[in-house]
């Protein structure tokens, strides 16, 4: 059959024509650089090394006469060389590394840097070693005319600073500072040494520090380059740490001061950030004379300076005023307040009357600084409530709490989130005015906040706060449960809705976990009604397997806590309907799941109760991988077994293992049922005790009761027999027919008397005498191909049943030995009685001659 072509699809006009070949060179375009990259025959010998060389050798040719990237390869492998031959490696390759340095890319350099300091946390040599050997390396490219670069260097130098002794420091570290920091050095050296003085502060006593590093932090403090001020300021922190109080009183804060005023704003604003970190060090004096002056006067013209000040102004500002709060006046605390709460809906105003494209421009520029201004505000706002007392939240702050609520940026809302149980537990009884809020972040637009929300709440929290609203309610006179927040249910299933429709399933996964934490917080009835047939549908029709199997968990969950029964057997019987019983193979994987949560949640007894059968039955499943499945769980599903309880249940799990053993086809799915034969004969099964004293004791009574009514039946035979064999020998007359006649009578008596006897002992000793029999052969051997031994899987309660039976069958089971007891006992009776019948006859004879 040929294939149909459709011409008509096909223009072959000039124009058509044309843009086909702009395509065919764009394709062309896009193929060059892989042929570029191809190697040729001599690059690719050039890049050849030989194989005999060991790896120090070959990392010394590499690094000789390889390529840049060989080279780099080396570098990065040097923590490996270092960990197998340390004096190797530092003997040969290291001075190697040391030449190629000079004149090494930038990706080499990062790389050596790494590399570096790796080998320092390995520790793979003594820091005294690493100090001799890799510290002048470190130092001589601390200085790289690449930032990134220098910076990797420096961050090395600093961690190798932590790990080296004091001694070194000084020598090799401190003392070349001096001259590094000089004004008549590069700004890059001046930049270094502010950074390694703020490290070396820690480092040494302070009249070291006071003597020695305090002059070159004033030096750098006062350079002409802001750069270098501003990185100074920064490190003041640090400094002052090391120094202790006093010294910061006298040293460190005059600087902070001057600082404060310079004329470079990144100056100006690392001051005022580091006086805020360092508010504990100062007393109350000086935070009221030195402190808040800077502070006020720094706020009041931070809405004139760039934004990025307003940034950092409202990120430190609830530490500010909390550690201010002591010496605010009553004018200047509702003067910060105020401060806070234009700086909360700053970007969200339009001053009227400008409109036009430039400043529209502008609030473009500008909104992605304006919205971390409202975000910092909302990071704020639990040390906000604190500033102004829980008490008088309503009155000045919930307004502020309604606005970063309803933000129009997702950020905003993402960190009210994040803060909602805080400001609820320091709200405390007063928690329920802001319930509303609660339900419009489980409502919210973005799935971001959302997954956030419960991602840190619902786990922890989200339970508490409702027990707080809930506490609160009841404190006011609500009854209902959930009274004080009626939205919540329609908001939780809107939220795990409308993450279900988005492309987002790890969110829709995470929501469903968070949702098990539900019978914490409403109704069985709640539960049931409006979440746990939406999650047994989630489990029958998604199509990813974690949400179906977050889903199928949670559903474990709320059935484990419903406790009606006629709920229960409902969902019971609908996961072995639809998912056991299903028609597709996915959903009997999935009640396979189900299982496995099942036994994780619930008792033994349940499972066995209503699951354990219907698990079995999947042995019989046409697919494959389900079996496979199955064999995989059949492990734990024989822990749920105990002994004798579920004997029966233990003898179809054997029937289903020899079934599987015996007509399994699939190859895979053999293997797999050899080694779970293999596991079942390791696990020994639980035993329940009392169950067994139970047994125990009804089997002694059983058989205590038969040999009494044996013993009696047996004696009153014995009289009985006796007694017509008396009555029968006084009646005969003395002739010998009739004493023939009453021995054949006689004999009869006694064949019945006999008869009698075994009639009584036979119809329960013979079933009770076999059960010995059958227990000791509870188990079954199957022969498995191919694996060298025969495997055995043995029932685990045989030795209690050869104990039960053996104890019991000492008191209870005398058969033999009794019935020949009296057996032989009749026949003395009997031969007895013939005897005095024989005299009477001959005395009879005697009278009658």
């Amino acid at each position: 059959m040929h294939p149909i072509i459709f011409f008509s699809k096909m223009d072959f006009s000039q124009s058509n024509l044309f843009g086909y070949i702009e395509d065919l060179q764009e394709l062309t375009i896009i193929e060059r650089p892989v042929r570029r990259s191809l190697k040729t025959p001599e690059e690719i010998e050039r890049l050849t090394v030989d194989e005999e060389l060991s790896d120090i050798e070959r990392a010394v040719y590499l690094l000789s006469s390889g390529q840049d990237i060989q080279g780099t390869s080396v570098v990065a492998n040097l923590p490996v060389l270092m960990r197998q031959n340390p004096a190797e490696t530092l003997r040969r390759v290291l001075p190697k590394i040391r030449e190629v340095l000079h004149v090494a890319g930038v990706e080499m350099q990062l790389t050596a840097a790494v590399s570096f300091l790796t080998v320092l946390q390995e520790e793979s040599v003594s820091i005294h070693t690493y100090s001799h050997s890799f510290l002048h390396i470190i130092l001589q490219h601390l200085e790289h005319r690449d930032a990134g670069v220098s910076n990797a260097w420096l961050e090395t130098l600093l961690a190798v600073i932590e790990a080296l002794p004091k001694e070194t420091i000084r020598h090799e570290i401190l003392n070349p500072l001096v001259s590094k920091a000089q004004l008549s050095q590069t700004l890059q050296s001046r930049l270094v040494s502010c950074k390694i003085m703020g490290k070396l502060a820690n480092k040494f006593e302070a009249h070291i520090i006071k003597r020695e590093v305090l002059p070159l932090v004033k030096s750098l403090c006062q350079d002409v380059e802001y750069e270098v001020r501003t990185c100074m300021c920064r490190q003041l922190e640090h400094i002052a740490q090391g120094i202790g109080t006093e010294l910061t009183k006298t040293v460190v804060l005059p600087e902070l001061v001057e600082l404060a005023r310079d004329e470079g704003s990144s100056v100006r604003l690392a001051a005022f950030e580091t006086l805020v970190n360092l508010l504990d060090m100062f007393d109350a004096d000086d935070r009221s004379q030195t402190v808040l002056p800077l502070v006020k006067s720094f706020c009041e013209k931070s809405f004139k300076a760039d934004e990025s000040i307003l940034v950092s102004l409202s990120f430190h500002l609830g530490k500010l005023c909390n550690g201010l709060y002591g010496i605010f006046t009553p004018e200047q605390h509702l003067r910060f307040l105020e401060f806070y709460k234009k700086l909360s809906t700053l970007g969200l105003q339009q001053e009227n009357g400008h409109n036009d494209n430039q400043l529209q421009l502008q609030t473009l520029e500008q909104e992605k600084k304006y919205i971390s201004v409202r975000k910092n505000c909302a990071y704020n706002f639990p040390a906000m409530i604190v500033f102004v007392d829980p008490k008088n939240f309503h009155l000045e702050l919930y307004s502020i709490f309604f606005c970063l609520c309803h933000d129009p940026e997702v950020p905003v809302r993402y960190t009210m989130a994040i803060n909602f149980y805080e400001v609820a537990k320091l709200l405390n009884s007063g928690v329920y005015t802001i319930h509303k809020e609660l339900v419009t972040l489980l409502q919210d637009e973005s799935l971001e906040v959302i997954y956030f929300y419960w991602n840190f709440l619902l786990l922890v929290t989200l339970r508490q706060i409702i027990l707080m609203f809930n506490n609160s309610a009841v404190r006011h006179g609500s009854e209902s449960k959930l009274l004080s927040i009626p939205d919540l249910i329609p908001a939780l299933t809107t939220a795990e809705q409308r993450a279900a429709t988005s492309l987002k399933w790890r969110t829709h996964e995470k929501l469903l976990q968070k949702y098990a934490c539900l019978p914490h917080i409403i109704s069985s009835d709640q539960i049931y009604y409006r979440f746990l047939h939406r999650m047994l549908t989630i489990v029958l029709t998604n199509n990813v397997l974690p949400v179906q199997k977050a889903a199928a968990r949670t559903l474990c969950v709320y059935l484990r806590y419903n406790r009606k029964q006629e709920q229960r057997h409902e969902v019971i019987q609908k996961l072995i309907e639809q998912l056991g019983q299903g028609k597709s193979y996915w959903n009997r994987l999935r009640f396979l799941d189900t299982c496995e949560f099942i036994m994780e949640l619930f008792s033994k007894s349940f499972f066995c109760k209503y699951f354990f059968l219907p698990v079995l039955e999947l042995t019989h499943d046409p697919v494959a991988n389900v079996r496979m499945k199955l064999c995989y769980l059949l492990p734990k599903v024989k822990s749920t077994l105990k002994i004798p309880t579920d004997k029966h249940l233990l003898q179809q799990l054997e029937l289903c293992i020899r079934k599987l053993l015996c007509q399994e086809k699939d190859k895979d799915v053999l293997t797999i049922v050899k080694r779970t034969v293999l596991e079942l004969d390791r696990m020994e099964i639980s035993v329940d005790a009392e169950q067994l004293e139970k047994e125990k004791q009804q089997n002694e009574g059983r058989s205590t009761n038969v040999n009494d009514k044996m013993f009696e039946k047996k004696r009153r035979d014995s009289k009985t027999s006796s007694v017509l064999a008396k009555s029968i020998t006084l009646s005969v007359p003395g002739s010998s027919s009739g004493t023939s006649a009453g021995k054949d009578d006689k004999k009869s008596k006694l064949v019945r008397s006999q008869s009698f006897s075994t009639q009584a002992l036979h119809p329960k000793y013979s079933n009770i005498d076999k059960c010995p029999n059958k227990s000791s052969a509870t188990g079954y051997t199957s022969s498995v191909s191919g694996m060298g031994k025969s495997c055995m899987f043995f029932f685990s309660d045989d030795s209690f049943r050869t104990h039960s039976t053996g104890n019991s069958g000492n008191a209870a089971f005398p058969s033999s030995s009794s019935r020949n007891l009296f057996n032989s006992a009749d026949q003395k009776n009997n031969g007895n009685k013939e005897s005095q019948s024989r005299k009477m006859s001959i005395k009879n004879r005697k009278s009658n001659s």
